[in-house]
């Protein structure tokens, strides 16, 4: 009966873990972003990343045999996703409150509900196709077009939602043969080339010439990081890697109906992360926008239970 319900709990606890890493994550990544360049900071994430993946982690877990992989074209699409969703959420970061950040993101769990229609033939009945259109609703108030609130930077996280959609999709498809430490290990080194890259192409700073926050925090030269920065890119890189495991491993060990409404953890530590740490106090009209992509996205959540158990 104990293994039972501690079997029971461990894709919440997991998922615990891993908001509160990923929290970890977004606070570092935007008190860099106005001194260091993006892909600067991913580099150094993903070198410490990779150490506590092959020294840490999958010696404890599965062993080096985790290393080995048939389904390349599928860890690649994985990490062209992932890359792409982190990129955009980051720069949407340097521009915006984090909250509204992280709740415009968060219209991710509707967007995966439109891409298994389309991609996965799966269906979707009215009530959940009215929560698609209140969280889009939300993440347009969220928006505020029309408004001298309105920042063009907004778009960053509607875009990483629809990376994260991607990520979602393809790991049902790999999830059953692939361990989670896999996934972790080609996520980081998909990071680190990407990086490597961005450096030999923008690292020179030449193209650093907007004065946008987004822009500037992806074409900013790089630079040797000072002595004090390298212990909250040590901290980056050990919270990277720990929440993409733990998230994985919960999806792995427990129905995503339980693991799913954890994540939205997230929303409130990221309004008081962004109290506490920026002085960024969200509005009546960043509330409402949260409020209504939050419960649209917990009822998509309990529906596909619903449907589940049917």
């Amino acid at each position: 009966m104990n293994l039972r319900v501690s079997a029971f709990w461990l894709g919440p606890i997991c998922a615990t873990v891993a908001v509160m890493c990923f929290a970890i994550n977004d606070v570092i990544i935007k008190s860099f972003s106005d001194t260091h360049a993006l892909h600067l900071v991913v580099l150094f994430r993903s070198v410490f990343g990779l150490l506590l993946i092959l020294l840490v982690i999958i010696p404890l877990t599965s062993g080096y045999r985790a290393l080995r992989t048939r389904r390349w074209p599928m860890h690649l699409a994985r990490g062209a996703c992932i890359v792409f969703a982190n990129t955009t959420f980051f720069l949407g970061l340097a521009a915006l409150p984090l909250a509204d950040t992280v709740a415009i993101f968060f219209v991710s769990p509707l967007v995966i509900t439109l891409f298994s229609v389309i991609f996965l033939g799966e269906k979707v009945g009215p009530r959940r196709w009215i929560a698609i259109a209140v969280g889009l609703v939300g993440v347009v108030v969220m928006m505020r077009p029309g408004s001298t609130a309105f920042q063009w930077a907004a778009f960053l996280p509607l875009a990483a939602a629809f990376g994260y959609a991607g990520i979602h999709i393809i790991a049902r498809k790999i999830g059953g043969t692939e361990s989670a430490a896999t996934m972790s290990f080609y996520l980081q080194l998909t990071f680190f080339v990407v990086s490597i890259m961005m450096g030999l192409a923008v690292g020179h700073g030449g193209f650093d010439q907007s004065q946008d926050p987004s822009l500037s925090f992806l074409l900013r030269g790089w630079f040797w990081p000072a002595p004090g920065d390298f212990l909250l890119l040590l901290v980056l890189g050990v919270a990277s890697s720990c929440g993409g495991w733990m998230i994985s491993k919960a999806y792995s060990v427990s129905e995503a109906s339980l693991v799913a409404p954890v994540e939205y953890l997230a929303m409130p530590v990221s309004v008081v992360a962004g109290i506490l740490l920026f002085d960024e106090y969200p509005d009546q009209i960043a509330i409402l926008g949260i409020g209504l992509i939050l419960g649209a996205g917990l009822y998509m959540v309990w529906r596909e239970q619903a449907a589940t158990r049917l």
